[in-house]
C-alpha cells in the first residue's frame, strides 16, 4: 500500500506558487492580446513576484536563520527552496525580458512607447527639462555617502539611483539620488512614457553641482514585510498594529534589483550597505525596475483601446426593479460577480442604512478598498440611530492602513467596532441586516466568497449568496455574538465556521462521497490546495474510483495523475481576464450538494482563520453553481492542466473555442437584453440554464 505521508507525493508550495506566476506571465506573453492587456499581466507578474519577496522568501530565510528543517509535507528545506526559487526566478528573467521587448515592439505598431530620454527629439527633451525643474527637482533628494554621510535607511520597496562621482580634485565619491513614490514612475509626452530614472539620470549635475557622473545604476530593494504581532501583550491592539507598519518598513533586506549594465563597482557599493547574497541580487537588461508601474501605462484612458474591452456587470430580475428587501423574502438569490454586478451588496447595505425600519446592521470587513461607499452608508446608519457592528480585520496583509482608517471612522461615528480575535484571522465574508417589520423583527443575510470591495469586484470572480432563511440568520446571529463576546467556541446549525467546523466537514464529505466509487464526483475550485489532511482524503477518494475534478488557481501541493495514487484527480488553473477567487466545493450525492466558502484549502484557512462555509439551499440555485464548474471544466482558452510532473500545459482549443470568461459575459448580457421583452419570472428562470442556453 502506498504510503500517503511520502514527501513524493506533494508538491513544495513556493515551487507550485511560482508556476502559478509563471502562468499570469504567459497571459503576457499572447499575442492574441492587444498589447496592453499584455503589459497589464507583466504588472501584475510583478506586483505578485514583490510580494512573494516580501513575505515567503523573506519567511524562508528567517526560517533558515533559525535552523528550521522541514516546512511542508514535501519535505524540502529552507535552504533548498531558496535555491530553487533563486534559480527559477533567474531563469524566468530572461522569458520576462523577451516578453517585455515583445510588447514594446507591438505598442509601437500603435504608436506608444515606453522609451529613455536619451532616446527623445530636442523637442521632446525641451519639455522633459521644464517638467523636471518644475515637478521632480524640487522633491528628490540627493544623498552623499561617505564618513561624514552614513548609506541611508531605504524603506521597503525604495527605488533610486546609486552613483559613482568624482570632483574636479579626482576625489571619488559615493552618493544615492532617491525618488519618492509621489512621483510618477514614468512621465509623459503625448503617448511617449519615459522611466523617470533616466530623466533624473540626465540631470546629475544639477543635483550634484561640481561632481562628474563616472557610473550610475537604478536599483531597488525589497524588505521583510510581515507583521510580526504579539497579540496576547496588546492592550491597545490599534496602537501595536500601527507599530507593526512603521517596522515593516525596517525588516531585513532580501532582494535587490538592478539593471544588467550595472558598474561591476557600484554593485558592490550597494551591496557593501546592504549585504545579500549574490543570487538574491536580478539584473534585468532593459526591463524597468519595479514591473507593477505598468499600471501607470496600462490605466491611460486615451490608451483603452489597446486593452480587452471593458465589460458592464449586468443586474438582473428580481434585482433590477424590485426593493432589494421584498425580492429577497421572495427567493434566494445567488450571484456570480463580475458578471452579475456587484451593486446590489452595495445596496443592500445603503438601503438598510436609509430604512427607518432597520434596527441593526452587523458586517465583516477584511478589504473594503480606500474608497468604500459600504462603510460611508455605515457611519450614515450610525448617524441614524441605527445599531451598528463591523468586524474590521486589521491583519488583513497590505490593507492594514486602509483598514485602520476606516476602523477608526466607524468607531468615532459611534459604531461598535471589533479588531478581530487574537490568534485568528476573521476572513468570513458576512453581512446580516435585521428590520422591524409589523410586530416582528426580520433577518436579511449576505453570504459571500469575496471581499466587500467594488473595485475588486469588478475584476475578481465571486459569488453571493442572499437569504432570509431563518436557519441560516440564526446561524449568523449566533456567528456574530461569537465575533463580540469571550466566547471560543460556538455550535452553528447549518452555517460551518473555521477553526473548528470546515474541515472536518470538507473530510466527511469526500469520504463519503468516494463511497460511490466511480459513480461518485467530487468538484472543489478554489484559489489554493495546501492542507495535507484533505490532499490525502482526495488520493483516498481517487483510489477508490470517485472522479476528482479540482479548479486550483495558484498553489497545488497534490499531485495529480500519479499511478495507484491520483489517477482519477485532474487539476485545472483557469487564468484569464479575471482574478478567479470564488470557492465552491461541490459533492454529487450529497444532500446539499454545493457550498461556497471564505476559505481556501489551506491550513491558514482551515485551522487558523475564522471563516465560513455555507449551503446552497436551493436546488435550482445549487444546479446554476455546478454548471459554472462544468463550464470551467470544458474552457479550452483559459485553462491549464496540471501533470505529475508539477507543470502545467495550457489545453489545447478544440474546434469550438469556450472561453469561461466571455461566455459568461455573452450569457448574462443575453439574459439582460431578455427584461427588455421577457417577464422577470421567465429571466430569473432562464439564469438557472447556463449551460444548455450558451
Amino acid at each position: 500500500m502506498t504510503d500517503l505521508n511520502s514527501p513524493q507525493l506533494y508538491f513544495n508550495r513556493e515551487l507550485s506558487w511560482l508556476e502559478f506566476n509563471t502562468r499570469v506571465l504567459a497571459q503576457a506573453q499572447d499575442e492574441n492580446l492587444p498589447p496592453l492587456e499584455r503589459l497589464k499581466f507583466l504588472a501584475i507578474y510583478g506586483t505578485n513576484l514583490d510580494e512573494f519577496y516580501m513575505i515567503r522568501v523573506a519567511g524562508l530565510k528567517s526560517l533558515y536563520a533559525a535552523r528550521v528543517q522541514e516546512t511542508g509535507a514535501d519535505k524540502l528545506t529552507p535552504k533548498e527552496q531558496l535555491a530553487e526559487i533563486r534559480e527559477y526566478l533567474h531563469r524566468e528573467q530572461k522569458v520576462v525580458e523577451e516578453c517585455y521587448r515583445d510588447i514594446l515592439v507591438m505598442l509601437e505598431m500603435h504608436g506608444v512607447s515606453i522609451k529613455s530620454h536619451k532616446a527623445l527629439s530636442s523637442e521632446q527633451k525641451e519639455i522633459v527639462k521644464a517638467i523636471f525643474f518644475e515637478q521632480i527637482y524640487p522633491v528628490i533628494i540627493p544623498i552623499a555617502v561617505d564618513s561624514k554621510h552614513p548609506f541611508p535607511h531605504l524603506n521597503n520597496l525604495s527605488f533610486g539611483l546609486a552613483l559613482t562621482l568624482v570632483d574636479n580634485a579626482k576625489n571619488i565619491k559615493h552618493g544615492l539620488i532617491r525618488i519618492p513614490r509621489i512621483l510618477p514612475r514614468f512621465i509623459q509626452v503625448e503617448h511617449i512614457f519615459i522611466p523617470i530614472e533616466s530623466v533624473v539620470k540626465n540631470y546629475i549635475k544639477d543635483l550634484f553641482p561640481g561632481f562628474r557622473v563616472i557610473a550610475s545604476t537604478p536599483f531597488r530593494v525589497t524588505r521583510n514585510a510581515d507583521i510580526a504581532i504579539e497579540e496576547e501583550e496588546a492592550d491597545d491592539f490599534l496602537e501595536i498594529l500601527e507599530e507593526g507598519l512603521r517596522a515593516r518598513n525596517k525588516g531585513s533586506l532580501v532582494r535587490l534589483e538592478l539593471m544588467d549594465d550595472a558598474d561591476e563597482d557600484l554593485v558592490n557599493f550597494l551591496n557593501l550597505h546592504i549585504k545579500l547574497k549574490y543570487n538574491d541580487i536580478y539584473q534585468y537588461v532593459g526591463v524597468p525596475l519595479n514591473m507593477g508601474c505598468f499600471w501607470q501605462v496600462v490605466g491611460d484612458k486615451a490608451l483603452s483601446h489597446l486593452i480587452l474591452p471593458t465589460f458592464t456587470p449586468k443586474t438582473l430580475p428580481p434585482l433590477n426593479h424590485e426593493d432589494i428587501f421584498v425580492a429577497m423574502k421572495k427567493q434566494d438569490i445567488l450571484l456570480y460577480h463580475p458578471f452579475d454586478s456587484f451593486d446590489p451588496v452595495v445596496k443592500f447595505i445603503k438601503q438598510a442604512a436609509k430604512d427607518p425600519d432597520t434596527i441593526a446592521i452587523r458586517m465583516t470587513l477584511y478589504r473594503a478598498g480606500p474608497k468604500s461607499p459600504i462603510i460611508k452608508s455605515l457611519i450614515e446608519a450610525v448617524r441614524d440611530g441605527k445599531q451598528v457592528t463591523v468586524l474590521v480585520e486589521l491583519k488583513a496583509r497590505f490593507d492594514e492602513e486602509n483598514n485602520l482608517v476606516w476602523a477608526k471612522s466607524l468607531e468615532d461615528a459611534g459604531a461598535h467596532v471589533v479588531y478581530g480575535i487574537p490568534g485568528l484571522k476573521v476572513h468570513a465574508k458576512i453581512a446580516q441586516v435585521i428590520r422591524r417589520e409589523g410586530k416582528k423583527f426580520q433577518s436579511y443575510l449576505h453570504l459571500a466568497t469575496g471581499n466587500y470591495n467594488p473595485s475588486t469586484a469588478k475584476i475578481y470572480t465571486d459569488m453571493s449568496y442572499f437569504t432570509t432563511k431563518v436557519l441560516l440568520n440564526d446561524d449568523a446571529t449566533r456567528f456574530f455574538h461569537f465575533l463580540t463576546g469571550f466566547s471560543t467556541h460556538t455550535e452553528l446549525e447549518a452555517l460551518y465556521m473555521s477553526p473548528a467546523m470546515i474541515k472536518p466537514k470538507l473530510l466527511e464529505m469526500i469520504k463519503s462521497e468516494s463511497t460511490h466509487g466511480k459513480d461518485g464526483h467530487i468538484i472543489l475550485k478554489s484559489n489554493s490546495l495546501v492542507d495535507p489532511h484533505i490532499i490525502k482524503a482526495l488520493y483516498k477518494a481517487s483510489n477508490e474510483g470517485t472522479q476528482i475534478d479540482l479548479i486550483i488557481r495558484g498553489i497545488c501541493c497534490l499531485k495529480p495523475q500519479v499511478e495507484g495514487v491520483s489517477e482519477n484527480i485532474k487539476v485545472h488553473s483557469i487564468i484569464g481576464k479575471y482574478l478567479e477567487h470564488p470557492r465552491i466545493y461541490y459533492f454529487k450525492h450529497d444532500k446539499i450538494g454545493c457550498y461556497i466558502s471564505s476559505a481556501d484549502l489551506m491550513p491558514r484557512n482551515l485551522v487558523r482563520r475564522v471563516e465560513l462555509m455555507t449551503p446552497i439551499l436551493e436546488k435550482n440555485l445549487a444546479r446554476r453553481a455546478e454548471q459554472i464548474l462544468l463550464l470551467q471544466l470544458k474552457d479550452n482558452q483559459l485553462r491549464w492542466e496540471l501533470g505529475s510532473d508539477g507543470r502545467y500545459i495550457k489545453v489545447p482549443s478544440g474546434s469550438k473555442k469556450i472561453n469561461s470568461h466571455k461566455v459568461l459575459e455573452n450569457y448574462v448580457t443575453k439574459l439582460y437584453d431578455k427584461t427588455r421583452k421577457e417577464t422577470p419570472d421567465y429571466v430569473a428562470k432562464l439564469a438557472t440554464r447556463l449551460l444548455k442556453d450558451s
